[in-house]
């Protein structure tokens, strides 16, 4: 099979299309055709060499796939049959024709919905929901503040808001993000470049703040993360693309709005040492991918920004770095 590859840490000129063995499915596992997957801040990072893959999964990029059901692994208790339309997030491997999934972190694809358009959802839409459900425990009339709000986890954080009958206010570096962000239900976006978020969060709360944080963006933004986090906040760290140093009294801070911060990577976990991950999977199933429907209402979207063919990845990353893309850069594999 033909899989993304890169033989030494770098820039994207170090990626490739390589011919490599097509994985087996083993016990408890489904083979899937892969039709097309799609390009995570973690991928640039691996190529860098600054995220390995977990232990024993996949050292080929790529942390979601949609396709086909192609062959069953001993074990698997009948949940899919041969030609299913599925998708899954990954550890690694979906930036290749055929991966292995255990049988229960695979998805249906929704009826209506196109490969392309599946691939741009399990990475940013299974994050966004653990963050706003599990963690940060989302209720009804709540203020969520989106950092990226025009990323893949962005636009899916809003929409999750609005379908939790939360309050999304985004932040994002261009008008032209902001206005996709306001498509997609933002009630409110600030551009960060040109004007103080936490000052003009604060302005459109009346004071009150905001309760939640969803950060992926760490420690340049703590100030003003705090100065707009109401009481009892809860504050939610998931990245850290300015870095994560913090200079100031932080915890003092944190101690007088009874706040708390909470720091969550699905990647990083042992998805097989517990039942939490196929918990998320399910929840999201049920409670989510209904809404992706169509004649659904409230309708979801999954935002794909481009779509570039297999033997273009390099092209994709490097779109990824300048960060141009709203949504999610969808990488095409050969039919």
């Amino acid at each position: 099979m033909l899989a993304v590859y890169f033989d030494c840490p770098g820039g994207p000129e170090n990626l490739y299309v390589k011919e490599m063995m097509k994985p087996h499915p083993g016990e408890g596992e489904v083979l899937v055709k892969v039709s097309a997957s799609a390009l995570n801040r973690a991928d640039l990072l691996q190529r860098k060499g600054r995220y390995p893959p977990p232990k024993g999964a996949s050292d080929i990029l790529g942390l979601e796939a949609a396709g086909s059901v192609a062959g069953l692994g001993p074990g698997c208790k009948g949940q899919w049959k041969i030609g299913d339309a599925v998708m899954a997030l990954l550890s690694g491997g979906g930036q290749a024709e055929y991966v292995t999934v255990p049988e229960g972190h695979l998805m249906p694809v929704p009826s209506g919905m196109t490969f392309i358009q599946a691939a741009a959802i399990p990475e940013a839409w299974l994050t966004a929901f653990q963050l706003l459900h599990f963690v940060g425990k989302i209720q009804k009339g709540e203020r969520v503040l989106i950092h990226a709000g025009a990323s893949g986890v962005g636009m899916a954080a809003i929409q999750l808001s609005r379908l939790a009958k939360a309050i999304p206010i985004v932040t994002a570096g261009t008008q032209e993000k902001l206005k996709a962000t306001a498509n997609a239900g933002a009630a409110a976006g600030f551009n960060y470049k040109n004007e103080d978020f936490s000052e003009k969060v604060l302005e459109f709360t009346q004071g009150s703040g905001v309760d939640i944080i969803l950060d992926c963006v760490g420690g340049s933004y703590w100030e003003k993360n705090l100065n707009c986090l109401g009481t009892d906040g809860r504050w939610i760290v998931y990245g850290l693309l300015s870095g994560g140093e913090v200079h100031g009294d932080l915890l003092a801070r944190l101690l007088s709005k009874r706040a708390s911060i909470h720091t969550s990577l699905l990647r990083s976990r042992d998805k097989e040492a517990s039942n939490s991950y196929h918990q998320l999977v399910k929840a999201f199933t049920e409670d989510v991918l209904p809404y992706f429907s169509e004649g659904t209402s409230p309708r979801l979207q999954s935002a794909v920004d481009s779509i570039y063919p297999l033997h273009e990845i390099a092209e994709a990353h490097k779109s990824m770095e300048e960060n141009r893309n709203i949504g999610k850069i969808v990488i095409k594999m050969p039919a």
